[in-house]
């Protein structure tokens, strides 16, 4: 086992702003889609998926976590105190609930401008970031605006026990699937890989290991050294793994205690590793812009290929 270091379209008004800003003030814890550019093979082709990203917890109490095997994908990112926290994108199919959710972060903002005007569940946020989120390309989603959608858990002690009902949400989708309407292509796999029966990626408080199953045909997910599970008892896993080196640098907000987010920076363009089928891959990622989505390319300049399933982004310091 290896080891790493770590659009609905349309401006609101001012009224409206000031409205939303309040109603995200207010929160504790920290339609129409438009036609995708035509500025490269990167871009999705057809009709964009109507995606839901929910803000999980990930410390200790906080796991294990509801819902989270019916993402499309699962982000990973570093957070605070050196720990993680995951960003899960669903669209092909909604969980019947999802949780913990925790607050958003000023990475998840330009991360989700690769998706046509998301629904971003939260709980909260740095009071500073407020107005950023307020004036992103996204529909919020919080305790205070649909909160017929949010309930407590009482197996757990908060901040780690709200969960998000999708169903009783205004949120819509229309079955695509958030993976493919980025530009991943689920096919046959690239020639090349070297085999490998694992990786893990570290952050200063948090790990994440990947081993691969033959048997399941996934790659097995581990936390802080302990294996993934469902609610239900079974185990996480992933049939592709993004290992995304990125720059990960403090961002201009800070938490209540005064410690500083980090900021990962996913516009740009860089090296990845692609875990696939118990081959590992090495690939260039590239980003131009904020409202460009990621491509993925071998380091013969081909596109890279996805098996398919659940893909897990994990962004790893450079």
């Amino acid at each position: 086992m290896h080891s790493f270091g770590t659009r609905r379209p349309g401006a609101a008004s001012a009224v409206a702003l000031a409205l939303l800003v309040a109603a995200l003030a207010g929160c504790q814890g920290g339609g129409t889609t438009s036609a995708p550019s035509s500025s490269g093979p990167s871009e999705p082709a057809g009709s964009r998926a109507h995606v839901l990203a929910v803000k999980i917890d990930n410390v200790g109490p906080a796991r294990p976590q509801t819902g989270l095997d019916k993402a499309d994908i699962v982000y990973v990112e570093q957070v605070e105190a050196g720990l993680s926290r995951m960003l899960a994108a669903y669209a092909s199919r909604l969980p019947g609930v999802v949780g913990p959710v925790r607050s958003a972060r000023e990475t998840d903002l330009e991360l989700l401008r690769q998706f046509d005007r998301p629904t971003l569940a939260f709980s909260g946020a740095q009071s500073k970031l407020l107005p950023a989120i307020a004036a992103a390309p996204l529909d919020p989603l919080t305790p205070e605006t649909d909160p017929d959608a949010y309930f407590r858990g009482s197996d757990r002690a908060a901040p780690h026990n709200l969960y998000l009902r999708p169903a009783r949400a205004s949120h819509t989708t229309t079955g695509a699937n958030a993976a493919e309407d980025i530009g991943l292509r689920f096919a046959a796999a690239v020639p090349g890989g070297k085999p490998v029966a694992g990786r893990t990626v570290r952050y200063p408080a948090a790990r994440f290991s990947f081993t691969w199953s033959a048997e399941r045909s996934r790659w097995l997910v581990s936390m802080d050294g302990t294996p993934a599970r469902t609610a239900d008892g079974a185990r996480l896993g992933a049939a592709d793994v993004v290992v995304q080196y990125v720059t990960v640098r403090p961002s201009l907000y800070q938490d209540r205690w005064g410690s500083k987010s980090p900021y990962t920076e996913t516009v740009g363009s860089g090296s990845a590793v692609v875990l696939r089928g118990g081959k590992e891959y090495d690939v260039e990622w590239s980003r131009p812009a904020a409202d460009a989505v990621t491509s993925f390319t071998t380091r013969d300049g081909e596109r890279m290929t996805f098996a398919p399933g659940q893909v897990w982004i994990v962004f790893a310091s450079k």
